[in-house]
């Protein structure tokens, strides 16, 4: 069965991502977003880039904000971060994440859980350089946007 961006996560799974999310946004005033489309027509990381612009995540106040990109029926996916981000977390960490993300996604295995785990390394790294602020706000939407 072709598996759509919309259902690519069953509810269950799409709860815990966001779940996750707000557990890795509890230690650093970094944010986090869960992007899915069926298909992408360019290079991902254009894509990815297209799509953080539209979600206004370059907006934040540290410009540490980091986008998991995925193209479910293109087969494509991408980790992209603010400039902020670059500035600090080396490039072997990002596609240490990509490579087990692909690994999962070709196996058919607990993407969801891999991605889960992903992103909550992504909150213990960004935590080292992005402490959570006083007021640490929830600059943007937990939610996966389609």
């Amino acid at each position: 069965m072709m598996r759509f961006a919309k259902n690519f996560f069953t509810k269950e799974e799409q709860q815990k991502i966001i779940q996750c999310i707000q557990e890795a946004e509890k230690n650093t005033s970094a944010e986090i977003r869960v992007h899915l489309e069926n298909f992408c027509f360019i290079n991902p990381i254009k894509r990815a880039e297209k799509v953080f612009i539209k979600n206004k995540m370059h907006l934040t106040q540290h410009r540490n904000a980091v986008l998991f990109y995925f193209a479910v029926i293109s087969r494509k996916m991408a980790i992209i971060g603010d400039k902020g981000i670059y500035e600090k977390v080396d490039r072997k960490f990002w596609d240490d994440l990509v490579n087990q993300l692909i690994q999962s996604l070709k196996n058919n295995s607990h993407t969801a859980d891999v991605l889960c785990n992903c992103i909550i390394k992504v909150g213990e790294v960004l935590a080292q350089y992005f402490p959570p602020t006083e007021e640490n706000p929830n600059e943007l939407s937990n939610e996966i946007s389609f």
